[in-house]
């Protein structure tokens, strides 16, 4: 049997009015590391596959402007998807002020809101079971991609 994460921590998701570049992701995790109190956070938005997934070009490599490298704490990564929303757990509700603070600084050339809600999944999905077997980490859940064949990113630092 899985196990689940507790329900008790607070959620919150950062939405934005426009897809962010690179320089404004990198910018605003940073910022968002520093403010601490995070235990997960998910990046959505559309893929930005390597290569061309179908059609005439099937295969060829894909360039966008969008997928680009950036740091993140103590990390390198590459940016697998265009961010227009992050889905952040908290560990209390005491760090939001200071997340919304971390959003005006680093977000200028447009607006964003921090909602809160819930919005990661605490219990174990059939797509979890599937990718990451029946003990799968419980940091992870609600975290997989059905089209990803690689694992979640862990930043170290976030908790």
């Amino acid at each position: 049997m899985m196990q689940m994460t507790e329900a008790t921590f607070p959620q919150c998701r950062i939405v934005t009015d426009r897809l962010m570049n690179p320089d404004t992701v990198e910018r605003l995790l940073n910022n968002l590391l520093k403010a601490g109190g995070i235990r997960r956070m998910v990046l959505n938005g559309p893929r930005l596959p390597a290569t061309v997934p179908y059609g005439p070009a099937r295969g060829t490599a894909n360039p966008h402007s969008m997928r680009g490298r950036i740091h993140v704490g103590t990390e390198e990564l590459e940016l697998q998807v265009h961010v227009g929303t992050i889905l952040l757990e908290l560990e209390n509700r005491e760090v939001i002020p200071a997340l919304k603070a971390a959003c005006e600084e680093s977000i200028t050339e447009f607006t964003c809101r921090l909602q809160e809600g819930k919005f990661m999944k605490t219990t174990p999905s059939l797509v979890d079971y599937a990718k990451y077997g029946p003990n799968a980490d419980r940091d992870i859940l609600g975290m997989a991609d059905p089209k990803s064949r690689s694992g979640p990113v862990i930043i170290q630092g976030i908790k």
